[in-house]
């Protein structure tokens, strides 16, 4: 029997996986000097998590979640997002009664049964930062900061789309005014949207059907309902964008997917991905925790799609790097493997062939293994006690009379 992967689920091999440590590694370069600490939590969880904070009229919830009953009887999910699970660590920790704010990141795979296609897989990867404690605008403003410095760092490029989608406060009245207009438009909506109507009227501006987003051109826009609260902490946003040089786009459709949003959502998208075009979307969701059972925490947040950014990262040439030695006879090898020994615990990439080919297979395999230096020990390097060492770049060749030496020219 030939096993593969299941649909939807890819390897990471390399190359590929060097972009993914590279995008991973600079990711957590940023954060950390931004003050973010990490957290690693569960795949799983109980799948009454992600009903109560994602929301149960959600794409998420209705059709892509991957649920099933444990042995115990208990239904668990495969996390989809990685908000909700942060937040059930702060609350089950107390981390509300220990510290003023909290700042976590997080780096790892999501699951979500959707139509495999480039960027957006069954277990996909995503590197997210939460705060916790922080209510001011001046928040948003350093996290969408943060978000953009990431995005620069690993030179993708990117329009930035923000936006207001209001509170409990002024919601309901914008809901009244976005089902009263798409009511007389229901029979141009697609089915998923008319269902949606009437329990979660937002999540039809969020529709990706083409006659849907028409629809949509003429809908009431949320910021003309805002509450004074809501609407000075969009405005003091916008504001320190400017003066911290973000340049944005106020976009009034952004409603995000999520249903645990409040006041401001923003979306990085790159034009280069096609209709995958979001690589970095996040947004305020002051409520979710004390919904959840904690205090009356605000919070906020970003998530950043790993396999997307993948996709934009140049195959770059690569750098010949290390050290390959070349051994002839046994006598030879065995001081090879010695010399590898000293070399890597002096922190240098060394390898040797320990198929003891002859010279001209091994220099193909340092070749191939695109290294920069090559030490030679063969018959009469033994004899005379030195080594031979061949940088493969420039072709030069000199002689090393000691490891002490070999280091220090390396």
């Amino acid at each position: 029997m030939e096993f593969k992967t299941v649909r939807g689920v890819e390897d990471v091999i390399p190359p590929k996986s060097e972009k993914f440590e590279k995008i991973a590694e600079t990711f957590k370069e940023k954060v950390k000097v931004y003050g973010f600490k990490e957290v690693i939590l569960p795949v799983f969880e109980e799948a009454g998590l992600f009903l109560r904070s994602v929301g149960e009229t959600t794409d998420i919830v209705q059709k892509e979640m991957y649920v099933f009953e444990d042995r115990g009887g208990r239904k668990i999910a495969l996390r989809p997002e990685g908000t909700a699970s942060a937040v059930r660590a702060y609350i089950q920790h107390g981390i509300y009664a220990k510290e003023p704010f909290t700042k976590w990141f997080y780096i790892g795979p999501m699951f979500r049964y959707e139509r495999p296609q480039a960027g957006r897989n069954r277990q996909f990867f995503q590197a997210g930062c939460e705060v916790f404690g922080l209510s001011s605008p001046g928040a948003d403003a350093e996290v969408i900061l943060l978000a953009s410095e990431i995005l620069k760092a690993l030179n993708i490029e990117f329009t930035l789309e923000i936006n207001s989608i209001g509170c409990e406060k002024c919601r309901p009245n914008y809901r009244k005014a976005l089902i009263e207009y798409l009511s007389s438009k229901k029979e141009s909506l697609c089915k998923d949207c008319q269902s949606r109507l009437d329990r979660n009227p937002l999540r039809v501006l969020d529709c990706k059907n083409e006659v849907c987003r028409e629809v949509v051109k003429g809908a009431p826009l949320i910021t003309d309902y805002l509450c004074d609260e809501c609407r000075e902490h969009f405005e003091r946003l916008k504001v320190l964008l400017k003066e911290l040089d973000v340049p944005f786009v106020h976009n009034p459709f952004i409603v995000r997917g999520l249903d645990y949003y409040t006041k401001t959502v923003f979306e990085f998208k790159s034009k280069n991905l096609g209709a995958q075009s979001t690589v970095l979307a996040g947004g305020r969701y002051d409520n979710l925790i004390k919904e959840l059972g904690g205090g009356d925490v605000p919070a906020l947040g970003f998530a950043m799609g790993i396999d997307r950014i993948m996709l934009l990262l140049p195959d770059e040439e690569k750098e010949r790097k290390g050290v390959f030695v070349v051994t002839g006879g046994e006598k030879a090898y065995l001081e090879g493997l010695k010399l590898v020994k000293t070399l890597r615990d002096k922190g240098f990439y060394a390898e040797i062939d320990h198929r003891q080919g002859s010279f001209k297979s091994q220099f193909k395999l340092a070749n191939r293994l695109n290294v920069k230096y090559v030490v030679i020990i063969g018959d009469e390097e033994l004899e005379g006690g030195f080594y031979s060492l061949k940088c493969l770049e420039t072709g030069k060749q000199e002689r090393i009379e000691s490891v002490a030496e070999l280091i220090a020219r390396l």
